[in-house]
């Protein structure tokens, strides 16, 4: 079976800043939103939330990096965070995109990555290696899996079909 990579030093740097916050309450709530197109991963596990920040005990902002400028989860996403803090008490909330410095792969937790492969979608990595079988013998069906982030590969040994999520 694959093997998850060890945490980036881009994954350690947001670990850092996340246990260096003010509102670690806040960074909790926000460990139950996920991402939509990948409903096993949560938004801190794929790297999109960068920051939180608490204004007063009413208010806080939260930055997100979405995977790619024209990402159609974002305003859901957007609504999702929204809603879990104002459930946890936050009557104002303010959810700012950000694109710089842009998301890239290395900003995935190893149990981001580790959901992925849960769920049948190989993560990012240089060798591409079969979800259900562990086989390295893969090939490239399609540049663009179920959305664009992810390629369609198909495994040459147990001949099944999987997504790769692109290394960006």
């Amino acid at each position: 079976m694959q093997q998850i990579s060890l945490v980036t030093p881009e994954f350690a740097a947001r670990r850092a800043l996340r246990a260096n916050s003010q509102c670690p309450h806040l960074w909790s709530v926000l460990d139950n939103v996920f991402d939509p197109e990948l409903p096993h991963v949560t938004i801190w596990d794929l790297g999109i939330l960068v920051d939180v920040h608490s204004l007063d005990s009413s208010r806080c902002k939260v930055v997100v990096s979405p995977t790619y400028s024209g990402c159609p989860a974002i305003d859901v996403i957007s609504e999702d965070i929204v809603s879990a803090l104002n459930s946890a008490g936050v009557q104002q909330v303010e959810v700012a995109v950000s694109l710089k410095p842009a998301w890239n792969t290395d900003l995935i937790s190893p149990a981001g990555k580790a959901a992925m492969l849960k769920q049948g979608i190989a993560p990012p990595d240089k060798s591409v290696n079969c979800p259900l079988c562990g086989s390295g013998h893969t090939s490239v069906i399609s540049q663009f899996g179920s959305t664009a982030c992810k390629a369609l590969y198909r495994c040459n040994d147990c001949l099944e079909p999987f997504d790769h999520f692109k290394e960006f």
